[in-house]
């Protein structure tokens, strides 16, 4: 391989010259022992000396898990604050010492549906107890609710919703605070998608992380909506660099073929046992304050982020990957000595400092780069579509489960639990079918399902369909994650994620309001989710596949990225092929 320069418009020449080894000694560094020429020019070329996935990366992995718990906290957490159960009526204080069923027959007006949510008689109760009336007189007029009572069969503890009232006029409330929170993940993925970039990924992780426990605590003290819409939003500030930058960090830390592996295990696992076990710490505590704070303290553990997690190798130069490779049992044991030529290169310091002043260059690059060039360009505009597309659809059949007509604490543990299956399944097939039409296919699928839920009755026959829809949309979602990630060239990585993801909360903003068109027709939220799910499916094939490809360095790399793929590749078919050319040979 020989140098390279990377002419790029409005960036001007960038020359890497790569590392030469002329002999690497791979006995002190690993079991195997033999010798090869290589040249090392970026991580990807030296962790193979390293391993791809040795007890290093096993540690990072492993370190994923108080992230992951904190993302699904932050994301999910806000649901079993507000949820509000499926029985209110008036509460009229003249009746409170009657049962509650007396007083419901005797002020609150019938409806086909049962008994009116919003109105109440307006009559002078006093004189009706006086003169020992029982049943109601349908022509007494009536006037809007101005305090509630609750059935909490359902849903068997008060929340901020059910003290403060947010129901009839005021049920749009909990839509419009789950929107502000999502207003927050656009402020702080900007934010700290720069703090990434530019200041490193420790710094992001801690300050994203301790937003979200400052935001979660302010939630328990407040005492209106707009207080609360106000700690919602510092929460949203927090999603999701809470877990995406370590993340980041651990995917490009490990080999290509561990990528899928690490990339969707910690989601599976991690993400889906947090987010599991939320509905059952709110049932368990029965107070919305409690739970708040159950699921927002571990986040102050954030402040040991620098102690404990690495900086993100790519964006260091090179003398820093090789003293965070020694940091690997691996290679601990040659660190120092000359035989490992991998980690210790003495005779390469200029190629070393060459590399340290272009990785300088690098961090003049910015997003706007993600626009500069044709490819690139449209490619990053299908992710943005793409990912508004699947955002939408997996927050909305997450936020959807209270209108299938079941017990939403049971529906959400199960729809939620389908990410395990959904990532197992997905690591088994991802490397072998790529994620072209991996994502095309399961977006299409989730969109299918999601119709065919609004042709049966409600209940268990609406609710099947629908978490087949949830079931999916996850194995898309966890796609979508990676595929950007790999697409993306390192020198804008983070911020170009941060970008994409921002395009993601802008859409989820309108998703609570979706949601609350159930309460028009049931059918509405479920309609719209398969069509943006179906739409969102056909663009994923006009991406470039990346399965088994090096990530991009380099806005040229990136621009350069899938130029000889074909629409119609498939890899899977085209590794057939050319295993039968190997074995004509």
């Amino acid at each position: 391989m020989g140098s390279r320069d990377y002419n790029v418009p409005g960036t001007g020449s960038l020359p890497r010259e790569p590392m030469t080894l002329e002999s690497i000694d791979i006995e002190s560094c690993g079991k195997n022992s033999y010798k090869r020429s290589r040249q090392l020019k970026d991580l990807d070329d030296l962790l193979p000396y390293v391993g791809g996935f040795g007890w290093y990366q096993r540690l990072l992995f492993l370190l994923m898990i108080p992230y992951a718990f904190f993302f699904a906290f932050v994301y999910f957490g806000q649901i079993f604050m507000t949820i509000v159960p499926a029985e209110h009526w008036c509460f009229v204080p003249e009746l409170g010492n009657l049962t509650v069923e007396v007083r419901r027959h005797l002020s609150i007006p019938k409806t086909e549906s049962g008994y009116d949510k919003c109105n109440v008689y307006d009559v002078n109760w006093t004189a009706i107890l006086q003169d020992g009336v029982s049943d109601p007189n349908p022509t007494w007029p009536t006037r809007k609710c101005q305090n509630w009572e609750f059935n909490f069969t359902d849903v068997p503890y008060e929340t901020i919703a059910t003290q403060q009232g947010w129901v009839c006029d005021r049920d749009s409330y909990q839509a419009t605070a789950q929107s502000i929170f999502f207003c927050g993940a656009i402020i702080g993925g900007l934010i700290f998608g720069w703090i990434a970039d530019k200041y490193g990924r420790q710094h992001c992780l801690s300050g994203t992380n301790l937003a979200g426990f400052a935001g979660g605590i302010g939630t328990v003290f407040t005492n209106d909506f707009w207080s609360f819409c106000l700690c919602r939003f510092i929460v949203g500030l927090a999603y999701d660099n809470c877990f995406v930058i370590m993340y980041i960090v651990v995917v490009e830390y490990v080999d290509i073929k561990w990528r899928t592996f690490v990339a969707n295990m910690s989601i599976a696992v991690y993400f889906t046992t947090a987010a599991c076990l939320l509905p059952w710490i709110a049932l368990a505590v029965a107070n919305w304050k409690i739970y708040t704070v159950i699921i927002s303290a571990p986040l102050i553990l954030a402040v040991f982020t620098p102690l404990v997690v690495p900086e993100s190798a790519r964006c260091c130069r090179f003398g820093h990957v090789r003293d965070q490779c020694r940091s690997s049992p691996r290679c601990s044991r040659c660190a120092g000595s000359h035989d490992c030529s991998a980690c210790n290169t003495p005779t390469d310091n200029e190629t070393a400092i060459e590399i340290a002043k272009t990785e300088q260059e690098y961090n003049n690059y910015s997003v706007l780069d993600l626009f500069r060039t044709p490819r690139l360009r449209k490619n990053t505009i299908l992710m943005v579509i793409i990912w508004m597309s699947i955002s939408m659809v997996f927050d909305g059949h997450v936020r959807n489960v209270g209108s299938l007509g079941l017990d939403i604490f049971l529906t959400f543990t199960i729809a939620t639990a389908t990410e395990f299956p959904a990532d197992i399944f997905l690591i088994s097939i991802l490397d072998i079918v790529g994620r072209r039409w991996l994502a095309f296919s399961t977006m299409v699928i989730s969109g299918v399902f999601s119709l065919l839920a609004t042709t049966v009755p409600m209940g268990i026959p609406t609710a099947s369909l629908a978490i087949v829809g949830r079931f999916a949309v996850n194995i898309s979602y966890n796609i979508g994650m990676q595929y950007a990630a790999e697409l993306l060239p390192t020198v804008v990585r983070a911020q170009g994620l941060a970008f994409i993801h921002i395009s993601g909360y802008v859409a989820t903003i309108l998703v609570p309001y979706i949601v609350y068109l159930a309460t028009i027709a049931t059918e509405i939220p479920l309609l719209i989710l398969g069509a943006l799910g179906i739409f969102g499916g056909c663009l994923c094939l006009f991406l470039p596949e990346s399965m088994g490809k090096d990530m991009p360095q380099s806005i040229q790399d990136g621009e350069s990225y899938g130029k000889d793929q074909k629409f119609w590749d498939v890899p899977c078919f085209g590794r057939n092929k050319k295993t039968a050319r190997t074995n004509e040979n």
